[in-house]
């Protein structure tokens, strides 16, 4: 009875007048594979979150994901998330100590959230239901924020009340004070110099217009990381259960399920060179330096020619008896630590590399710029320190940019030429060099979460938004606001954070289905880091294999 009503003989009988015929070589492996398309969908059993390392030695959370899997619990797959710090560069010890003490934290809170609160919220969820779980992640998220806010809120309330008992013991005491007038006398009037100087600012103020102030960092809620990192997991499950790529699994969702006839891979931005603004050398205005190939070539060829420069390169940094810039060793972005004493300098050097291996700048290779403009500002001066010494204003770094560009046209892209505050600069900026380089915002944009909420940019005016997975991003995020910059015409570059791990997801999530006349997740620009490092290197590989596959199946664009 039990059998007859799950119709278990009428399907065996099917399985065996279907196999029969092709009397295949394991018989019961292909029986089980006929019969498995009636077994009922996986579903989450638990998650495990646990505390992992970087490539930079730092913590971070790993999200692993099992599901029952017809009768039995299974490992399914495992993300590790990539960590981000908003801390520059130049930032004093105690800062990046404070940092490093509230990154450990929070991963911690990231661990218990996964292994007590999410997996009890996400059981038997199917993981190919990708909106569920990130409508689900969502609303604990903002619980979570919520509740943080009362707490804060209780927390001034508490001090108000401590104030208020303060002053009451203080009135208690002010007619034994009114009888000794020569003490009173004695003291100074509490904030009268800070008026006075108040005053005297005014009228300076009205005459030089000073700088827009440093916007304070966006806040990041303790343990965010979580629902990042369980968002894409799930997202990992989803395309194992349904065996295909996670980069076709993302294009199915941001297209409701309709396959793309074709696709493509994003331009990479491989940094070559990255320049310590602490170092003694001179020139502070550029921070990273990018190589992109020709949109003709293919990835492999376009990643074998970066590397032609790169050894190149590597040869001149260390030439012995030489004067001038020297290697320094690899950076954390899996690039060539050096410094140089001017732009021009630079350059010149990239223009030799270039021409000893047979290639020429803005023909067979082209430069993208990182100027971190953020860590540039001078506060005291009100000017950009673009070398040591030499300070301009957000006017006078317009007029330097186009000359730059005029200058040297294999100059491609600009990323943070200047700080998000400056959005009159932007705007200027913009209309004169909009046809000629990207100008792309990085840290002088928003988070993913804020650019989801706002539905815009946090600046007046720019080409395009570099986008990192981080936090409490979701996947869903990601879809929506890719689409978001896509209708606004900005161009997406999916970045790789500082602290990246060996988790190759993010490659995925940067592939472009092209048939459905829309840019897929939105990356027309791939920013990885550089060709050194494994945690690097691991996802220009994963690229090189998407490549094949695409090119076997007849998919590649």
């Amino acid at each position: 009875e039990y059998y007859r009503g799950h119709r278990v003989p009428e399907r065996m009988e099917e399985a065996l007048n279907a196999l029969f015929p092709r009397c295949p070589e394991d018989l019961y492996g292909e029986l089980a594979n006929y019969l498995s398309k009636f077994s009922k969908a996986p579903v989450i059993r638990r998650l495990v979150g646990r505390k992992v390392f970087d490539g930079v030695g730092q913590p971070t959370l790993e999200v692993e994901i099992y599901c029952t899997v017809k009768n039995y619990e299974k490992r399914i797959c495992s993300t590790v998330m990539a960590t981000h710090s908003q801390i520059p560069e130049n930032a004093l010890p105690e800062t990046i100590e404070a940092d490093e003490k509230e990154r450990h934290v929070s991963v911690h809170t990231a661990v218990e959230w996964v292994n007590e609160s999410l997996s009890t919220i996400l059981r038997d969820l199917e993981p190919t239901d990708q909106c569920q779980a990130d409508k689900m992640l969502g609303e604990y998220f903002a619980n979570k924020v919520e509740g943080k806010k009362e707490t804060e809120k209780q927390e001034e309330e508490g001090q108000e009340g401590e104030e208020k008992k303060e002053e009451e013991e203080e009135e208690k005491v002010a007619p034994a004070l009114a009888a000794r007038p020569s003490v009173a006398a004695s003291q100074p009037k509490k904030g009268g110099k800070a008026t006075t100087l108040c005053v005297v600012g005014k009228k300076v103020l009205v005459e030089v217009k000073p700088i827009p102030s440093a916007e304070p960092a966006e806040p990041v809620l303790c343990g965010s990381l979580a629902i990042g990192g369980t968002s894409l997991a799930i997202a990992k499950a989803g395309a194992t259960i349904l065996h295909i790529p996670l980069y076709l699994h993302t294009a199915l969702l941001k297209h409701n399920q309709e396959s793309p006839e074709e696709m493509t891979l994003p331009l990479p931005m491989v940094s070559l060179l990255y320049c310590e603004k602490n170092s003694p050398t001179k020139l502070k205005l550029v921070k990273e330096v990018m190589l992109i190939p020709p949109v003709e070539l293919s990835f492999k060829q376009g990643i074998e020619r970066v590397l032609d420069i790169q050894r190149e390169m590597t040869r001149l940094l260390e030439s012995p008896g030489k004067t001038g810039p020297t290697l320094k060793g690899i950076s954390r972005l899996g690039c060539l630590t050096t410094g140089y004493d001017s732009l021009e300098q630079l350059l010149l050097q990239m223009q030799i590399a270039c021409n000893n291996v047979g290639l020429e700048l803005g023909t067979d290779m082209y430069v993208a710029l990182n100027c971190a403009a953020h860590e540039l500002m001078d506060y005291g001066k009100e000017k950009y320190e673009i070398l040591t010494g030499t300070f301009k204003s957000p006017d006078e770094m317009v007029a330097m940019y186009v000359e730059m560009i005029n200058k040297f046209p294999f100059i491609i892209a600009l990323i943070d030429p200047l700080r998000k505050e400056d959005r009159e600069q932007w705007s200027s900026i913009c209309h004169a060099l909009g046809s000629k380089c990207y100008l792309i915002a990085e840290d002088a944009a928003t988070q993913i979460s804020k650019l989801k909420t706002d539905q815009n940019i946090n600046i007046a005016m720019c080409s395009g938004v570099v986008l990192k997975y981080i936090n409490e991003t979701k996947v869903s995020d990601l879809i929506e606001v890719t689409g978001i910059l896509d209708g606004q015409r900005h161009i997406t570059i999916l970045g790789s954070p500082d602290g990246e791990s060996s988790d190759e997801s993010l490659v995925d999530l940067g592939i472009l289905p092209l048939s459905l006349q829309a840019v897929g997740l939105g990356a027309r620009f791939l920013k990885l880091g550089g060709l050194s490092r494994g945690e690097r290197v691991a996802k220009y590989n994963r690229l090189l294999a998407i490549e094949e596959e695409l090119a076997a199946n007849g998919a590649l664009r």
